[in-house]
């Protein structure tokens, strides 16, 4: 398969999710990425920077509750809301929410079509705390597992999605668990919100493999976790499309976390799931933003990852 360049996807739209300068997940966190860019020109050149398309309410539906759909749609138009401690919608949120999904939906389809074999999402609100028909978490569609449902629908049989979050992907396990197909792997801090993802959950079917770790611990401990739970569940099983949770809050010094993982540390494993990916599919891999709370740490993170996903 001929080398495509990697893809940005982000929405301009993303931006209007105002959840104030105070919370933990602002805009300050991608218009950070965008300002470490210019420091990498070489890096800056080579991608391919794509402004992606909104998600319709259709396409939400493929893992959402369209009665919560439209409350999410409604309390935009409405001016906003909190829907819980953490979680908050402005007048913008329901364009920027539809703008992250629809960026992960057209990385899936451009990794399909062969336009990008690989793409790196930078959306907000996150997504994989998000429930059928709940906000959670700063989460307010899920996107990755929208994606791994659109992978399905556009007709692939299998997809593997890796989250690395510092926080457990519930969101994305309950959306995905129920479907045979998808396999879910999280490597996440214990005990830790949102209190799920003990390692004994494999979920109805045996797809979920759940690692989580003691915070503190020495960074090559996560790294090893990680990819010796990716293995397992590829254990006999290849998919034909890799999406990754990408929370960059994994990373040391984040406020919200408390792992050790340095930027090389998340490139290493970014080229260790590449080489796997090569070899099952292709070299498709979409990487969705998640977490990341510490602008600048999270802009050094995701260079480091867009490098190694090159």
């Amino acid at each position: 398969m001929t080398a495509t360049p990697l893809a940005f996807l982000s929405h301009a739209d993303v931006g209007r999710h105002d959840t104030g300068w105070h919370h933990p997940e602002h805009v300050g966190r991608v218009r950070a990425i965008t300002s470490a860019l210019k420091y990498h020109p070489e890096l800056f050149m080579a991608l391919d920077l794509l402004e992606g398309r909104h998600a319709t309410e259709a396409e939400l539906a493929l893992a959402h509750d369209p009665a919560y759909v439209a409350r999410v749609r409604e309390a935009a138009l409405a001016g906003g809301t909190r829907f819980d401690a953490d979680t908050v919608a402005s007048e913008g949120s329901w364009d920027a929410a539809t703008a992250g999904a629809g960026a992960v939906l057209e990385g899936v389809e451009r990794a399909l079509d062969g336009r990008n074999h690989r793409s790196f999402v930078a959306a907000r609100p996150p997504g994989h705390h998000a429930l059928r028909d709940q906000a959670m978490g700063f989460c307010l569609f899920g996107n990755v597992a929208l994606g791994a449902h659109h992978v399905l629908r556009l007709g692939a049989a299998r997809v593997l999605i890796v989250d690395w979050d510092v926080h457990h992907g519930n969101g994305t396990q309950a959306l995905v668990e129920h479907d045979p197909r998808i396999r879910f792997v999280s490597m996440h801090q214990w005990p830790w919100y949102p209190g799920s993802g003990a390692a004994d959950d494999r979920g109805p079917h045996g797809t979920v493999w759940n690692a989580p770790m003691a915070p503190g611990l020495a960074a090559a401990a996560y790294r090893e976790t990680l990819l010796a739970a990716i293995d397992a569940a590829t254990d006999g099983w290849t998919p034909d499309l890799v999406l990754i949770s990408a929370g960059f809050d994994s990373l040391a010094g984040d406020p919200l976390g408390g792992f050790t993982l340095e930027p090389e540390d998340l490139a290493a494993v970014t080229r260790a799931i590449v080489a796997r990916a090569e070899r099952w599919c292709g070299g498709r891999v979409v990487s969705a933003l998640e977490g990341g709370y510490d602008p600048p740490r999270l802009a050094a993170g995701v260079v480091a990852h867009l490098e190694a996903l090159r």
